[in-house]
């Protein structure tokens, strides 16, 4: 079993008594919870979101990078490569974006509706290039 494979399985274990879902994102498999993304796990690494007020705190930590996006920092989110193998920082990481998660207002069905709406005109635009 890869990094990888023992990242998804240990995510999904940890969150097997929480109510998410799983959704493909960032070329692996983003965790949602409330609709907000907690963690996603890929080839790459883990994904973590951590929120702005842990951001730096978060980099202090052994094996993170602040994650980039087209070369603009993404604050709030951290990067872990590889991803942890053991249960126990993968919960410690899980914990950290759980307890930003409640800070999130919760989704309408029109946020998601608009959410939705905007990735299609991205797809749309993608696939026109």
């Amino acid at each position: 079993m890869n990094d990888h494979d023992a990242a998804l399985r240990l995510v999904r274990t940890a969150l097997r008594r929480v109510k998410h879902r799983e959704v493909r994102m960032f070329g692996g498999t983003a965790f949602m919870l409330r609709e907000h993304m907690l963690v996603a796990v890929s080839p790459r690494g883990l994904l973590v979101r951590v929120g702005p007020e842990a951001h730096d705190e978060a980099l202090r930590r052994p094996g993170t990078q602040a994650m980039e996006m087209r070369g603009r920092t993404m604050r709030g989110y951290v990067f872990l490569d590889p991803a942890p193998t053991d249960s126990k920082t993968v919960r410690v990481w899980l914990d950290t974006a759980l307890a930003h998660n409640k800070t999130l207002p919760a989704k309408t069905a029109a946020s998601r509706s608009r959410a939705k709406s905007k990735t299609q005109r991205t797809n749309s635009r993608r696939k026109a290039r």
